[in-house]
């Protein structure tokens, strides 16, 4: 690269480090059955850092600083936070708990903050949240709702299996992980760094 040429690219640079937020905040979806759907939003938010963009990733239904996310994104702070609002074990679908009811509920008020209110998140990212609405913990309206009233400068990403098809329709850009093939079919468990 010539002097010229690195020149622009520093004041390019400059330019884009220096920004806060998005001229533009749409929704998305990473919903299915395949695996991947938390890796992307995982994906755009270390995306946004590098722009120095602020992210938050509520995680419902999940809890426990186990998980590899919660320690890489240690790294990244305070441009990416995560915020668990689950227990550290998976929820029992026909007796969810009033623990699990609450924390989950205290996930969607601080969503809600987060979405409508003056901070300078960039992107949200609300994780499995397709599931806790499936669950019966979240109602579909209640997203609904914190879509229509987000800023119109944040990016908001929803992750987790079956998506209400309400959501899917006002979505800006929905994508569908589709299972092919998957080697827990073959015994083989969640692996440290890659599942967790």
């Amino acid at each position: 690269m010539n002097n010229k040429n690195l020149s622009v690219h520093n004041n390019w640079f400059k330019e884009i480090s220096s920004r806060k937020s998005l001229e533009i905040g749409l929704v998305q979806v990473y919903t299915g059955n395949g695996k991947g759907k938390t890796t992307a939003a995982l994906g755009q938010a270390l995306r946004a850092s590098g722009h120095n963009i602020k992210s938050l990733i509520i995680q419902f239904l999940k809890g426990g600083s186990y998980s590899g996310e919660v320690k890489a994104v240690e790294n990244c702070a305070p441009l990416i936070k995560i915020y668990q609002a689950g227990s550290p074990f998976f929820i029992n679908k026909d007796k969810i708990s009033e623990k699990d009811m609450d924390s989950n509920r205290k996930g969607l008020a601080l969503a809600e903050d987060a979405a409508c209110g003056e901070n300078d998140t960039g992107i949200l990212v609300l994780d499995e949240i397709n599931v806790a609405i499936n669950l019966g913990i979240i109602k579909t309206e209640e997203i609904i709702k914190l879509i229509k009233n987000k800023r119109p400068d944040i990016e908001l990403i929803l992750t987790g299996r079956n998506a209400p098809q309400e959501i899917l329709d006002i979505a800006d850009l929905v994508t569908e992980m589709k299972e092919i093939k998957h080697y827990y079919n073959k015994n083989i468990p969640s692996r440290t760094g890659i599942e967790k």
